[in-house]
């Protein structure tokens, strides 16, 4: 529409000061001709633009003219432009408008706050994914989205943990991206449910509607989910002792699931108490650490690891 062409320009010759003609075009993406026609409505519509000639000029707001923005706080600012937040919204195609509304916020703000909001993306970037997250196109991805946003049941094939297929209706309410992974919630026979996308073998649109419940809180639904998935989710716990320069790997590789209880002794070593999901998880991370650690408990661990690496060593001796 016109209307939101006129409203983009007048934001980005807010936002950037002095852009050529050719510069707004290919960023609005319309001909040139087409960018002179709206600069004349815009002008005739009193709004001050006005031209420079020669090496350097191009099209300009006046200096005096600025969309007011009123009731935002510069202590606000943090929470709209930090760099990298819309880059999910991608994924269900709203990245594009995203940046297009935090154009037009930061073309509308005061120069004192636009000052402010380039410190502040300059210095502040969050990124949602994981390091080995793959970006991989998941194939029930349209589907599902279209279900979601028009209320429409699906007819789903979903693999199960244990790699079993089954088929199942259900009513799309949701779309959660958690570090990256995608998670649908939806409604099965009068249950919550949650899905991960990527097990999604096929989902087909039903011609059906489903009356959504008014009274859902995504929020709150989400979070009474992650503390259930927590209190159900399997705990192993052992102690370990491991040089200073071990440390961080150990911190890498489960973060957020290792203490250190005890300062180093006098060969440099620390104690750490750590929590993973099984002793196998556990084996896996001391044969990574090697020789350089030292199970202090439970004993069946340490049992656990000896007769494991024995029968490594005679598994690769046996093939040389």
């Amino acid at each position: 529409m016109r209307a939101d062409r006129l409203l983009s320009i007048l934001m980005l010759l807010q936002t950037h000061g002095k852009l050529t003609t050719e510069q707004m075009a290919r960023d609005v993406g319309v001909s040139r001709r087409t960018i002179l026609r709206d600069l004349n409505a815009l002008s005739s519509a009193g709004i001050p633009v006005y031209t420079e000639s020669g090496p350097g000029g191009g099209v300009a707001l006046d200096e005096q003219y600025q969309l007011a923005l009123s009731g935002l706080s510069a202590a606000n600012l943090p929470a709209l432009f930090v760099s990298g937040m819309p880059s999910l919204l991608g994924d269900v195609g709203m990245e594009g408008r995203a940046e297009e509304i935090l154009l037009q916020l930061f073309a509308a703000l005061p120069a004192y706050h636009q000052q402010a909001v380039q410190q502040i993306r300059h210095r502040l970037h969050v990124d949602p994914l994981w390091w080995w997250y793959e970006d991989q196109p998941l194939p029930c991805w349209d589907a599902l989205q279209q279900a979601v946003f028009e209320d429409r049941k699906i007819r789903a094939i979903y693999e199960r943990h244990d790699s079993t297929l089954s088929e199942r209706v259900l009513e799309p309410y949701s779309l959660v991206s958690k570090a990256g992974i995608w998670y649908l919630v939806a409604r099965r026979d009068g249950e919550w449910r949650t899905y991960r996308v990527s097990r999604f073998q096929a989902a087909t649109l039903l011609g059906e509607r489903f009356s959504r419940n008014e009274a859902f809180d995504l929020a709150a639904y989400w979070r009474a989910h992650l503390e259930e998935a927590k209190s159900q989710m399997p705990r192993y716990d052992f102690t370990l002792r491991i040089p200073v320069e071990k440390v961080e790997f150990l911190r890498y590789n489960i973060s957020g699931n290792s203490t250190i209880t005890e300062l180093p002794d006098d060969e440099g070593w620390f104690r750490a108490a750590i929590q993973v999901p099984s002793m196998a998880s556990a084996q896996m991370l001391l044969f990574g650490l090697g020789a350089e650690a030292e199970v202090v408990e439970p004993e069946e661990l340490h049992a656990a690891i000896l007769e494991s690496a024995r029968r490594i060593v005679a598994a690769w001796e046996s093939r040389r």
